[in-house]
């Protein structure tokens, strides 16, 4: 799991609860506690987090600023999908990896071809 997937997973999950513990982390990730441990210290000495023994994981600006990014990545991907015809079901999975790889050159195509597809009338799925 990429570091922008990490930080987008934490800021959900504040999101939704108010605040991200450990265990909690370690329970989203599917990862053992000692896991999410070592990932919430590369993420604090790469300035995108902070906590204290036994306290939530908090997000610093530029920790909040990746998540929102990312997000705004992965709707643009899914959009892309879904114009394409993908099914949103499927385009979710697949969005969640292509959003990683792809350059803001691309991306911004693909915002293009979303908006475009979405004023032209539905034409039938192969």
């Amino acid at each position: 799991m990429s570091r922008r997937s990490r930080i987008s997973s934490i800021a959900d999950l504040i999101e939704r609860d108010g605040q991200c513990r450990l265990t909690e982390s370690a329970k989203h990730f599917a990862v053992s506690h000692v896991t999410a441990n070592r990932t919430v210290a590369r993420l604090k000495k790469s300035g995108l987090a902070t906590s204290k023994p036994h306290g939530p994981i908090e997000l610093t600006m530029a920790g909040f600023k990746l998540a929102e990014k990312s997000k705004r990545r992965h709707a643009i991907v899914l959009a892309f999908l879904v114009a394409l015809g993908v099914s949103p079901a499927i385009a979710r999975m697949d969005a969640e990896g292509i959003e990683h790889h792809v350059s803001d050159e691309t991306l911004q195509h693909m915002q293009a071809y979303s908006k475009w597809k979405s004023t032209k009338p539905r034409s039938p799925k192969p």
